[in-house]
């Protein structure tokens, strides 16, 4: 049964009035920030501050960046190609392959899925270590290591190969989107559709919780960096002996007891950036599944769902900026709160 509203799901050439700009940005800009971020840590590496010897062993911040770069850089590798080169042949993803029917677009859709959702755990795994390591000092020291870091990327991708395969069988659909370059999750409600219904909700919520995961860490992250800085301006009124004790203290408190404000303000700049780029496609979810959507604003509602697909896609962009472009003064450093 042809879905409802999706003009272009059997299209086997491009839309007409589209143009590759749009993708090509997105595509090279993704690409240059992780190759970059890529760049710098393999830079810094186990690089620490000049006093320290010996060698630490990484942070798990850095274990964690290095998990989210290469699942962004794989995301972005896997995806854009073929959009450039649906608009390089003027052809859709199902007309690129046409022999193998509908694969093409379901393979794509699968990898939007799962990187979206990948990508998303990974920023959350980064918000807890930071929330931990400031709020919980002694829980984080104890448990929190980086080899047990380096068991977020496998973790979270078991689970989202797990959970982006239920389409294949069965529970979900997956669909291309006009113009013909995009694939992913049917987010419009059919008639006795209840498993699309379902699996599109499901995605969305749990998007949705993942975002307000995100946000709280990150605001209790905020308030104890803020606590901090509180507590080090009082330092000068106390003497000599109090100010090396309560300095002291703090070291042995927190992982990184300086440069907290810039920390507040790159946490507060992330908090914005990732909540702007998830809640399109979780409202366009939402719309879909529960308002009753007239086929002749089919046009304008899949303009709209293409908006928040690129808007997903841009946090594999903003990643690679945000986290090691914009804290190179923080050189990931072992101590170094994310």
């Amino acid at each position: 049964m042809r879905p409802l509203f999706y003009r272009c799901c059997n299209t086997t050439s491009v839309e007409k009035g589209n143009s590759a700009t749009m993708g090509g940005l997105l595509f090279s800009t993704g690409l240059l920030g992780n190759l970059l971020a890529l760049g710098l840590l393999a830079r810094s590496g186990l690089r620490t501050c000049p006093r320290r010897s010996p060698r630490p062993p990484p942070s798990v911040f850095y274990v964690l960046v290095c998990g989210l770069t290469v699942t962004d850089l794989l995301g972005k590798s896997l995806v854009s190609p073929f959009v450039l080169s649906a608009y390089a042949q003027n052809r859709s993803l199902r007309g690129l392959a046409p022999a193998s029917g509908s694969s093409l677009c379901q393979t794509f859709a699968f990898f939007m899925s799962f990187f979206g959702l990948a990508s998303t755990l990974q920023l959350l795994a980064m918000a807890l270590e930071c929330w931990l390591s400031l709020g919980h000092p002694f829980f984080y020291r104890r448990y929190i290591t980086p080899r047990r870091g380096a068991l977020v990327a496998p973790v979270v991708g078991a689970f989202c190969l797990a959970f982006c395969s239920l389409p294949f069988a069965g529970f979900g659909k997956f669909v291309q989107y006009c113009p013909g370059t995009w694939c992913f999750i049917q987010m419009v409600h059919e008639e006795r559709s209840l498993s699309v219904l379902s699996y599109s909700v499901l995605y969305a919520s749990l998007m949705l919780l993942l975002v307000l995961a995100v946000v709280l860490c990150n605001l209790s992250a905020m308030r104890n960096l803020y606590a901090m800085h509180l507590r080090l301006r009082r330092l000068p009124r106390s003497g000599p002996k109090e100010r090396a004790e309560l300095a002291a203290g703090e070291r042995e408190e927190t992982p990184q007891p300086l440069e907290e404000l810039d920390h507040l303000l790159l946490l507060a700049l992330m908090t914005v950036l990732f909540t702007m780029c998830s809640l399109p496609l979780i409202y366009r979810a939402y719309y879909g599944a529960f308002k009753a959507v007239h086929e002749k604003n089919g046009t304008a509602e899949e303009t709209e769902d293409l908006r928040a697909l690129r808007f997903l896609s841009v946090i594999s962009i903003v990643d690679p900026w945000i986290f090691i472009i914009f804290r190179t003064s923080c050189e990931l450093d072992p101590e170094t709160c994310s």
